[in-house]
């Protein structure tokens, strides 16, 4: 579904990645680890082009879009849940998800998208005229992947959903990304909580210093070395 090659990118005259390599199969769970400041959002920002790449190759179902803007990419079915969830506060969850279906492929699969978004979240259903803004940190995480959903995507990038929730509200939100798998959905996913991540995904990537440190199915990276030195310390 998607294959990264050699991709290099950063700000400025900052280089962050440093040819990164990476694969994500279709219908799968793949998620980047590493410590902050290891270039992982980064990369999310490159392959959906919020950061335009320095080098490199992005393919996407079968199509070269290094270089496409990000508004085209959502067009081929690629979305991204940015960090931070970037929500509409003043607009009702109801208004907030119509935003989401702003390209021809989202209007024609408007009815089954919203369908999909009110089974995966029966409380946006229950609260669809409520202000997105009054809403908890757990209910509006969950309307920003909802939100994107609604784009009609084959494939969505998630960076940080957890960050900031409490544990609860963070089982639930990797809970929900399980169901988009088996929804046929992949997902690339960049997540500071890393034992979380590798209780759902299918294969990981480990970053230290912009480039892949190590990469495996998930027993491989809990077993690895790197893991245990990065986040246990040992």
């Amino acid at each position: 579904m998607l294959t990264v090659k050699e991709l290099e990118a950063g700000y400025g005259e900052m280089q962050v990645l440093w040819g990164v390599d990476l694969k994500v199969g279709k219908g799968t769970i793949t998620a980047i680890l590493g410590p902050n400041g290891a270039g992982k959002t980064t990369t999310l920002r490159a392959i959906f082009g919020l950061n335009s790449p320095w080098n490199g190759s992005i393919e996407f179902d079968g199509e070269d879009v290094t270089f496409l803007p990000p508004h085209r990419k959502v067009e081929k079915g690629l979305t991204m849940v940015l960090e931070g969830r970037h929500l509409f506060p003043g607009m009702t969850v109801e208004e907030n998800l119509e935003l989401g279906a702003y390209t021809k492929r989202a209007e024609e699969r408007f009815e089954d998208s919203l369908e999909l978004v009110f089974t995966l979240f029966p409380r946006l259903k229950e609260r669809k005229k409520q202000k997105a803004g009054t809403m908890s940190g757990g209910e509006q995480q969950m309307l920003a992947i909802a939100r994107a959903l609604m784009t009609a995507p084959k494939m969505i990038l998630l960076d940080e959903p957890s960050q900031g929730l409490a544990p609860k509200l963070v089982a639930e939100v990797f809970e929900t990304i399980s169901k988009l798998r088996d929804e046929g959905l992949t997902i690339l996913l960049v997540e500071q909580n890393v034992f979380a991540s590798l209780d759902i995904a299918d294969y990981a990537y480990v970053l230290g210093e912009g480039k892949v440190v190590t990469e495996g199915t998930v027993d491989e990276i809990k077993d690895s070395d790197e893991i245990k030195r990065v986040y246990v310390g040992v």
